[in-house]
């Protein structure tokens, strides 16, 4: 079975075809388009099979992974969203929850919401907390909700009414008199998306998903046509948050679901790769051409979050739009190859602007004029101008060199070498401040990690990385270029169901957990119509609990079994256990205090065994890549005459000391003076660091 994987990122779409039968994948990186990105993939994959060979009725199963939900939320490119809620409620996504996640910044930046107050518009109703009606809800108020957005042009509506995850009618009846008065608008109830307690949170939610829903529809159905055009499977599979694949018509009903989709695919390939050398902790480095993707995978596993912030502001928590989803836990900031570089009050400034593929990095001759991070590394010598891209793309080292000059170099008084040392250095900094965000204070020492180190510029910049934080070992995958793209190749079919049900777990619980489980299990039922065909489905149980009086709740995995009295004492020691864990003691005389439960259900996905071979490539592709040297800048050493070899000639086993440039067609690695960089039997580059060496 032939199966196709692509990811669009914002400077370039990679795609690997994998052939079952023979083990065998290729790789391709090709241009975003911009304002079309369905449009590379369809270049894309006219190329993958044109080179493969390939019959589109040959291939089995397509997977994607893509950037549109987020980049829709970061750039503001949404549809005009309004909202109904309760009356009271109208300036709940306004307020937030106050708190100010710097205390101390009189300048405090926080982004703004989807939608503007005037497009807020309150109905008559009222639900308690236990579900109850406490006040009918007012049709006419919800007509003229619906007259308003009507005559404002809004093309997608959210409708978040007071503690609907305990009662969701007065929602439903909502959603159904828009259906009836005005069809043509995308509607999004809280009690589908976010069935859970905590207002500001579920209402970001539901107006996110709203936000993005019409574009996301949109960008999936032009997908399809381009794979119907040419014959390939049009049920295709998306990648989620939370590691886990769905069908396009899920994601169009759920699009909050996919706002980290490719970096997700990237920590799945990252977890695969660890467990496979033999390391079960890992630190995640995701560079591409516009962000840099942070993450980390504990005992083998992608660790996972059931809140999310997109847009935050100098990675603090609350500081951006939180999102009630699972989500792969990860840290995105403005640094990739395209970041722009500038001077600001006489120091160098990376980022968070990108030059993206249009125009691009000057080097690229493409219409570019700033200076970028790539143009850096180009005139450092860490890019071979000949071999970019597998020799695609040809690199020009003299316009990169000239705009460092006039941008960077003569602004500062400094050469242009010091100049590029300097943007090379400063988005390593930018990257080491994100890594201890998601290390350091996140209770991980990086010493005790290993670095997984992929996308286009990820193992280029890797060494300096790990030497900022001690790590002793870094991995660049075989095919790390297309890293999320290989990612999506051992994910699984998988869906989360969550609900607010607050319970005390007492004598009586029993009686009341099993309903819950029966519902999440009827609601991912319904989900898995659009998903499987008789497979077997694996169920795991998860809850979010907490002592009784405190005000925030850890998740707790519940093992499977009939919920009786036998079930509530292997319950309540899962909690004593993971409450230690965190907190490092445990109170078995406060009582327990449920919040929220969660099932997931995993149809799994075929496991790679193989080794991923890219195949030989031919004589003129690897004709850049043969063992050389070149003139390369190393901090400390100046220029330097580097040894330059093509990972496809290295021999597993093979140990080469640094400094080394290890060249292949979708990434280059650089391991610095000091460093030495191996072959593993599972072809994957292992590099041991220098620890507390210069960088």
């Amino acid at each position: 079975m032939i199966r196709i994987a692509f990811d669009i990122g914002g400077t370039f779409t990679d795609l690997v075809l994998e052939d079952g039968t023979t083990g065998r994948s290729t790789f391709l990186k090709t241009p975003t388009s911009r304002h079309r990105p369905a449009q590379a993939v369809g270049e894309g994959l006219d190329r993958l099979l044109s080179t493969c060979r390939v019959k589109p009725d040959a291939v089995g199963l397509v997977l994607h992974a893509t950037t549109i939900a987020t980049n829709a939320i970061l750039e503001r490119t949404g549809s005009r969203t309004g909202l109904i809620t309760t009356r009271g409620f109208r300036d709940v996504l306004l307020i937030g929850r106050q708190k100010r996640y710097d205390t101390y910044d009189l300048y405090l930046d926080k982004p703004a919401p989807l939608t503007q107050r005037r497009f807020i518009v309150e109905v008559n109703e009222r639900i308690a907390y236990d579900g109850r009606i406490v006040e009918a809800l007012d049709m006419d108020s919800v007509d003229r909700a619906v007259d308003t957005f009507l005559q404002t042009g809004i093309e997608s509506v959210a409708v978040v009414l007071l503690h609907a995850y305990a009662n969701p009618e007065h929602e439903q009846r909502v959603a159904a008199r828009i259906a009836e008065r005005a069809p043509r608008l995308s509607v999004t109830v809280s009690s589908d998306v976010s069935a859970k307690i905590r207002e500001y949170e579920r209402a970001s939610t539901t107006v996110a998903n709203a936000y993005v829903k019409p574009i996301v529809s949109g960008y999936a159905s032009e997908l399809q046509e381009i794979l119907a055009e040419r014959g390939l499977p049009t049920d295709f599979f998306i990648m989620q948050s939370n590691g886990g694949l769905v069908t396009p018509q899920i994601a169009r009903q759920f699009p909050v679901r996919i706002v980290e989709s490719g970096p997700a695919a990237g920590v799945l390939m990252a977890a695969a790769v660890g467990h496979r050398e033999g390391f079960s902790h890992l630190l995640t480095f995701d560079m591409g051409g516009t962000t840099a993707k942070l993450g980390a995978v504990d005992d083998n596993e992608p660790v996972i979050t059931s809140t999310f912030e997109v847009d935050n502001r100098h990675f603090r928590r609350f500081s951006g739009l939180p999102l009630n989803i699972q989500a792969i836990e990860l840290l995105e900031i403005g640094a990739g190859g395209g970041s722009i570089a500038s001077t600001d009050m006489g120091l160098i400034k990376v980022g968070p602007h990108s030059a993206g593929a249009d125009p691009g990095p000057i080097c690229y001759r493409n219409g570019g004029t700033l200076p970028t991070v790539t143009d850096a590394n180009l005139v450092l010598g860490y890019l071979n101008p000949d071999y970019f891209n597998g020799g695609t793309m040809r690199l020009d080292p003299a316009a990169a060199a000239a705009g460092i000059q006039q941008h960077v170099a003569d602004p500062l008084g400094i050469s242009v070498a010091k100049a590029a040392w300097g943007i090379h250095a400063i988005a390593n900094s930018n990257m080491e401040a994100a890594m201890r965000v998601i290390s350091v204070e996140r209770g991980r020492d990086p010493r005790d990690y290993c670095l997984v180190a992929f996308g286009g510029a990820g193992p280029l910049h890797a060494a300096g990385l790990a030497r900022a934080l001690a790590i002793p070992t870094v991995i660049v995958p075989h095919g790390a270029g297309v890293g999320s793209a290989l990612g999506l190749l051992s994910a699984d079919v998988r869906i989360d169901t969550s609900l607010t049900r607050m319970l005390l777990l007492d004598d009586n619980a029993p009686a009341r957990i099993a309903p819950v489980y029966a519902d999440l299990q009827a609601r991912a039922e319904r989900e898995l119509v659009h998903l499987g065909n008789g497979q077997d489905v694996n169920w795991r149980r998860y809850a979010y609990l907490r002592h009784q009086g405190q005000g925030f709740e850890i998740k707790v995995d519940l093992p499977d079994g009939v919920i009786d009295a036998g079930y509530m004492a292997v319950l309540s020691e899962a909690f004593f256990a993971a409450y230690e864990r965190n907190y490092g003691y445990r109170d078995t005389e406060t009582p327990i205090e449920a919040v929220d439960w969660q099932l997931v259900a995993t149809l799994p996905g075929e496991r790679d065994q193989t080794r991923h071979s890219a195949g030989p490539p031919t004589v003129d592709a690897d004709a850049g890549a043969l063992a050389s040297t070149r003139q390369v800048y190393f901090d400390g050493h100046g220029h330097v005459e580097c040894p330059v070899v093509s990972r496809y000639r290295l021999e597993p086993g093979e140990e080469i000391p640094g400094p080394v440039i290890v060249e292949e067609r979708e990434a280059t690695t650089v391991a610095l003076p000091g460093d030495s960089v191996t072959l593993s039997r599972h072809g994957h580059l292992i590099m041991s660091v220098q620890a507390g060496a210069r960088r």
